[in-house]
């Protein structure tokens, strides 16, 4: 097998056709696509592994694409710019070279496919791909500078003076930082002018306000199934209570749309009108406290926290319809205020980035700065969660492929 990594001493020069920055998947992906082409390229990347995140994605297994991956499922400030890449490049594509490597895989839920095995399978794909088109990679190589001189890029770096005439980055966005994450790509679009759309921590759980937090803290571990919208965007999924907020799939789908001092509305109870189910219980003449009945379809330990405090002691029979049918009311539309998302630390994508008003849809590359291309998370388009964002670092990153063939 061709030897991925190579050594290379500092103020040496390396000319290439061309230069990606970053070996995670999309940086990967592109390198082997345009290798495989005949052009000579390297990947440049500050860490010592590659595909770190994809290793930890899918709790080790990597949710590598969605079968149902379409436009909608993706946010950007302009939701068209995703549609030519996404077109290009669709989940049967990946899948195809999934089963070409004989990776055993599955349907988890909702369209999510999982290796069966361990998400190094994917990193050892993306690297035998880059081995049959020749490409280099260069880790724990720390980059200096990058500047445009004439026809060609010019990346400064520990291990030397790289230039090519084409430049990728694919460095990913902030999210994740212990595995290396850092705001470089912003870094280098800002050099060249180019805006950023405002970066926020996405796909990521919620923290309670210092009120809420009193209240709820305590439910640590109760998990519901629930539907959670957060402006016009819904998701029926389970919500997780943690020791300082809320997360589970629910939750992490609605923080991709969530804006700061915006307000969750919570359906928590999706499958039963509970109105009607306390009307019903209370025509029996049940004689039990409402947090009782509440517990015979919500957990227990939640049930009492949301009748705590509000002045609904006594049996159930005592209370006034419209006092039961306010509560079942109140638990279809329950509405908290987080104070924030937990971060970049724990949340799994960046919502933002650069901004796609700079670049081509159809090739990726910056409409400014010829030879200069942005592609997967470092750009302004951001998916939903369940294998969405994996399938647009594999769809950006043809789109260069295909504009250098």
């Amino acid at each position: 097998m061709f030897c991925r990594y190579f050594s290379l001493q500092k103020k040496i020069l390396h000319i290439f056709d061309v230069i990606v920055i970053g070996a995670g998947g999309a940086g990967m992906m592109c390198a082997a696509q345009v290798g495989q082409q005949g052009r000579s390229v390297v990947v440049l990347d500050h860490n010592a592994q590659v595909g770190r995140k994809i290793l930890i994605s899918g709790g080790g297994r990597c949710n590598f694409t969605n079968v149902e991956a379409r436009p909608e499922n993706f946010v950007s400030k302009n939701p068209h710019f995703c549609k030519s890449a996404l077109a290009r490049y669709r989940p049967a594509d990946f899948i195809k070279l999934v089963e070409s490597y004989r990776i055993r895989y599955h349907e988890k839920k909702l369209g999510q496919l999982f290796c069966d095995d361990s998400a190094r399978q994917i990193v050892d794909l993306l690297l035998d791909e880059m081995d049959k088109g020749g490409v280099k990679l260069s880790l724990n190589t720390k980059i200096d500078s990058v500047k445009k001189s004439e026809d060609f890029f010019e990346v400064e770096t520990s291990r030397g003076l790289f230039k090519a005439e084409r430049l990728v980055v694919a460095t990913g966005g902030l999210s994740v930082p212990q595995v290396g994450a850092t705001g470089f790509g912003y870094e280098i679009a800002r050099y060249f002018n180019l805006k950023i759309v405002q970066t926020e921590p996405a796909l990521d759980g919620f923290t309670w306000s210092h009120d809420d937090l009193d209240r709820f803290g305590p439910l640590a571990g109760v998990s519901l199934d629930t539907v959670v919208s957060a402006g016009k965007a819904s998701f029926r999924e389970n919500v997780l209570f943690t020791h300082t907020g809320l997360s589970g799939p629910a939750s992490l789908q609605a923080s991709l749309y969530w804006q700061r001092g915006q307000k969750l509305t919570i359906d928590l109870s999706p499958e039963l009108d509970v109105g009607d189910y306390l009307l019903s219980r209370r025509r029996e003449g049940v004689r039990q406290e409402l947090k009782n009945v509440l517990a015979e379809v919500l957990p227990r330990r939640f049930a009492d926290a949301f009748v705590e405090g509000k002045s609904l002691a006594g049996p159930l029979n005592g209370l006034a319809e419209k006092t039961l049918l306010n509560v079942g009311q109140s638990l279809k539309s329950w509405q908290v205020q987080p104070q924030a998302t937990v971060g970049y630390r724990k949340a799994e994508v960046t919502r933002g980035g650069v901004d796609t008003s700079h670049l081509s849809s159809q090739t990726m590359e910056c409409k400014t700065v010829p030879g200069l291309y942005f592609i997967g998370e470092v750009v302004d388009v951001t998916g939903q969660l369940g294998g969405y964002n994996f399938q647009w670092a594999w769809a950006s990153a043809v789109s260069v492929a295909a504009a250098l063939a």
